[in-house]
């Protein structure tokens, strides 16, 4: 990109952009470079192909050029951005929590298909809450639900309280920093939990793609030996939580639903339901507490 700034349309920019990042081994080159132009000239994909043949001025091109640079260090087009629709929401994102996926989504269907029954009232906490995202997105569906989210890290809770404050999910919803359920006072009888925990065995991070393995916070990836170390930490305590009848929901990796399953069995829970993601892996597990 070194030629003269008038001769460098969206069209070819874009082309070149997608060539590079293909060169380098990124997932989703086109796409990549779709959105990072968008960034840089406040246009939506749409308007790309319209204005294909507009040229860039020299500062949208090095607007452009220090976003490339960005990406091809491998930091995830999320963090570039500063947001990540999730649930029909935008939510900020930056390196203090995992990046929102649609895979998660998957959990908040299991959450809001478990808890039909109780729609107007009840009390939920999310563990391992992040950026926030899922119980954010549960507490647009269950306006009237006391909704909590947890996490052992100050920065993710931070950036989950800045997130409610901007999508106007205020009322009803609170953030503790807490280990697990170190924090929720031990009389609280709780509705619903869900969690995205820690889930990756250790083994598998170093295969992770680089914009997760260098960018993305360890610890809400590691999950151990073999990546159930907290989720076998959480389910126990997580039946004392429980009321009668309430609901234990957890995204895993796509292998280890049978694990999960058996351990909540062996626990004492019942009604244990599997849902696949998008991609058809099974990705959360829930089960029932005894009435």
């Amino acid at each position: 990109m070194n030629q003269a700034a008038e001769s460098w349309t969206i069209g070819k920019v874009l082309r070149w952009a997608q060539d590079d990042f293909s060169k380098r081994g990124l997932s989703a080159p086109r796409l990549d470079a779709e959105l990072l132009l968008c960034e840089c000239l406040t246009l939506n994909r749409v308007q790309l192909i319209t204005d294909s043949s507009r040229p860039l001025t020299a500062d949208e091109l090095a607007a452009f050029r220090d976003l490339i640079k960005r990406r091809r260090g491998g930091e995830p087009i999320a963090y570039i951005l500063g947001r990540r629709e999730f649930w029909g929401l935008n939510f900020r994102t930056d390196k203090r929590a995992l990046v929102p996926r649609p895979d998660t989504e998957t959990l908040v269907e299991v959450a809001l298909e478990r808890t039909r029954h109780l729609n107007l009232f009840g009390t939920a906490l999310d563990v391992c809450t992040g950026s926030g995202c899922v119980a954010i997105a549960f507490h647009r569906e269950r306006p009237t639900w006391r909704v909590m989210g947890s996490d052992i890290s100050t920065d993710a809770l931070e950036l989950a309280r800045e997130n409610a404050l901007r999508l106007g999910s205020v009322w009803g919803m609170s953030w503790l920093e807490s280990d697990l359920f170190e924090q929720i006072p031990a009389t609280r009888k709780l509705d619903l939990i869900t969690a995205n925990a820690p889930y990756i065995p250790r083994a598998e991070l170093a295969e992770l793609d680089v914009d997760v393995r260098e960018f993305e916070p360890s610890l809400a990836l590691d999950g151990g030996e073999d990546g159930l170390d907290l989720i076998r930490r959480l389910a126990p305590a997580a039946l004392e939580r429980l009321a009668p009848g309430g609901v234990l929901a957890l995204e895993l990796h796509y292998d280890q639903a049978n694990r999960v399953e058996a351990l909540l069995s062996e626990l004492g829970f019942e009604n244990t339901l599997r849902k696949k993601d998008y991609a058809g892996h099974e990705r959360v597990v829930s089960a029932q507490k005894p009435r």
